[in-house]
């Protein structure tokens, strides 16, 4: 039985993994056009300031196009690991506002500081990303720490004595905090100008304000640890769920005589079809168990919902199913105690079930549904469902009475229950004709078995919203 809760439109699909692939062939044509214009920059008079920024400006382009190669493939291949986020905090400071424009990087300033003659020199928009008024000047090797977060300076002195003592180029990040008290992070890239002797005369750096770039990794970060303990939740709840029904249900595959012999023996055979697309397992069960009296329990049923709570729900309505028919309660009656056994229980819940008990004495057939489709019993190459006695869904109403019927078997009838679930669309009458049109194939079957197998045949292979079950049970000839 399909579940209350549903969607009336489709879930949103994911782009197109052909589209995302020219996507990144794209990007790695442009990537490279762009590296062949730094390669030429490269070849410049270091002295010409102008160039320098020229060439910095191609190294953040191809970092730029590096970065969206790697989202790119990212969202081609699904959930990965993401690239390192810097210094991205888990505390999610508040940022100072970011400069009008739609990309992820924002204002890219440059400096340059003179070891000679202490002077410094700071474009405009260095002085905007570090919140500073030009008036005011700008900052000095060993005042630019002092904005630095505590935790993120020896980095910067790191990359500054790199650069100035060893010549290395520099390319770091570090926050710093603005008079305002809001943070951002900045991505340095430099490398010392050397004088005619080859020592160090000045440093140059472009900064770039990478705020929001950070802010998005971290975002992007968080969504995936999300869907990534979701999954993993789900695939827990999974195999929790799994357990659980093959803990309940009944341990035997395939055929299982009943209490009896001769013509009133009973060959029982059930299959249980999981959904064609949910991953989790839903509330259905058969069963069929031999009582003390001589008789045999056959039950099919179903809880609304998949997962663990479908499953402990499933569990506890048929252990008390088992116990009431062990205990010689009388199907219609037994109906009655499981609804109220819901009402009692912590979890609403809804469910369908069919209890029937056979007696093998009198070749009857005693039977009592809640909201479930009724049996169909095939005889002579001819099938029907059985007239069904009034009975609501289980968890429905409280208060109410269960009817129950019975009917005669004879030998060689095929008796089979099914739980909601069997066609693609949950259509009982669709599934009611089907498995009606089966009936000369199960009047040449053998055993019970022969006749679930038909039926797996015919319906194993449908797109089922929900999981099944079959229970076939036939008179001994």
């Amino acid at each position: 039985m399909p579940s209350h809760l549903f969607a009336d439109r489709p879930a949103p699909q994911p782009p197109e993994r052909d589209a995302v692939e020219a996507l990144i062939n794209r990007t790695r044509l442009l990537r490279g056009d762009v590296d062949a214009v730094r390669r030429d920059t490269t070849v410049v008079d270091d002295d010409d300031p102008q160039l320098r920024w020229q060439r910095a400006l191609c190294e953040l382009a191809v970092h730029q196009l590096d970065d969206l190669g790697e989202h790119l493939g990212q969202l081609r291949d699904g959930i990965s690991d993401p690239a390192d986020a810097g210094h991205a905090s888990e505390a999610a400071p508040r940022t100072a506002p970011e400069p009008s424009t739609n990309s992820l990087v924002g204002k890219v300033g440059s400096g340059e500081w003179n070891l000679l003659t202490d002077e410094v020199s700071w474009s405009d928009e260095l002085y905007q990303i570090f919140g500073r008024e030009p008036g005011t000047g700008a900052l000095s090797l060993d005042q630019l720490p002092s904005l630095l977060l505590a935790e993120d300076q020896p980095l910067l002195t790191s990359m500054v004595t790199d650069c100035l003592v060893d010549g290395r180029p520099m390319d770091g990040e570090f926050r710093i905090l603005l008079p305002d008290g809001s943070i951002r992070t900045l991505h340095m890239m430099g490398e010392p100008v050397l004088d005619s002797d080859g020592c160090t005369a000045s440093m140059w750096a472009v900064l770039r304000d990478v705020s929001r770039l950070r802010r998005s990794q971290h975002v992007v970060g968080r969504t995936r640890n999300a869907l990534r303990s979701r999954e993993e939740r789900a695939r827990a709840e999974h195999r929790v769920a799994v357990e659980f029904q093959e803990a309940v249900l009944p341990p035997w595959r395939g055929s299982l005589p009943a209490p009896g012999r001769g013509a009133n023996r009973l060959d029982v055979a059930a299959h249980y079809q999981p959904s064609g697309s949910s991953d989790l397992i839903g509330g259905d069960w058969y069963d069929a168990l031999p009582l003390p009296d001589g008789g045999t329990l056959l039950t099919v049923g179903d809880m609304t919902g998949h997962g663990v709570p479908a499953t402990s729900a499933m569990a506890m309505l048929l252990g008390a199913l088992r116990g009431m028919a062990v205990a010689g309660i009388a199907p219609g009656a037994v109906m009655g105690h499981l609804n109220q056994l819901i009402e009692c229980s912590a979890q609403p819940a809804l469910g369908s079930a069919v209890c029937c008990h056979f007696d093998p004495a009198t070749n009857t057939l005693a039977w009592a549904q809640a909201g479930h489709p009724a049996p169909l019993l095939f005889r002579d190459g001819m099938g029907r469902p059985l007239p069904a006695p009034d009975g609501v869904l289980l968890g429905a109403a409280s208060g109410v009475s269960y009817e129950q019927d019975q009917v005669n078997l004879l030998p060689g009838d095929v008796l089979l229950l099914h739980t909601d679930g069997l066609t693609r669309r949950n259509d009982r009458s669709a599934c009611l004709d089907t498995l009606i049109g089966l009936a000369p194939r199960f009047a040449q079957a053998r055993t019970a078995q022969d006749c679930v197998r038909i039926v797996v045949e015919e319906l194993g292979s449908t797109e089922r919203l929900d999981d099944a079950c079959v229970l076939v049970a036939r008179v001994g000839v």
